[in-house]
């Protein structure tokens, strides 16, 4: 008889939420707190977004990248909505998680620091909105994905 992992419950749940979430089922981004900080632009427009996430204990997001196909649609991401002239995210390492049923893949744990360099018109100085894309699990379930907008003065 085979036994699953502890950690492959929820890579399988996550799956599965992806495809078909239940309703009644609480959203992940009530086990985080996210936060942002802004810097000034520069001569050339250029700013950095540092955003926080603060993630509960015994919960863990799906790193971007995730390390494997099937968990791709729920790894961690984020998006500048606002109109900017280019951006790059940069995404911290995840933790590798050995899963021999689903394969392996990486998570976030604790905090994780995202930037998003930013490029901005000339004279554009008004605040940034952006939006946090994200699945929260722990060893026994996976919350329902939530996508968590938000503005940075």
């Amino acid at each position: 008889m085979t036994h699953l992992f502890p950690r492959t419950l929820p890579a399988l749940a996550a799956l599965l939420l992806a495809v078909a979430p239940a309703a009644a089922q609480k959203k992940s981004d009530s086990v985080v707190k996210i936060d942002a900080t802004l810097t000034k632009p520069d001569d050339n427009g250029n700013q950095t977004i540092t955003i926080t996430i603060d993630i509960d204990k015994n919960w863990h997001l799906y790193a971007n990248p995730v390390g494997n196909d099937l968990l791709a649609p729920v790894q961690t991401t984020v998006k500048v909505l606002s109109k900017v002239d280019d951006v790059k995210i940069t995404y911290p390492e995840g933790k590798l998680i050995k899963d021999s049923t689903v394969g392996d893949y990486k998570v976030y744990e604790g905090k994780a620091t995202i930037t998003a360099k930013v490029k901005r018109g000339k004279g554009d100085t008004g605040p940034l909105e952006y939006s946090v894309s994200l699945q929260a699990c722990n060893d026994k379930t996976c919350l329902l994905k939530a996508v968590v907008k938000k503005t940075v003065p």
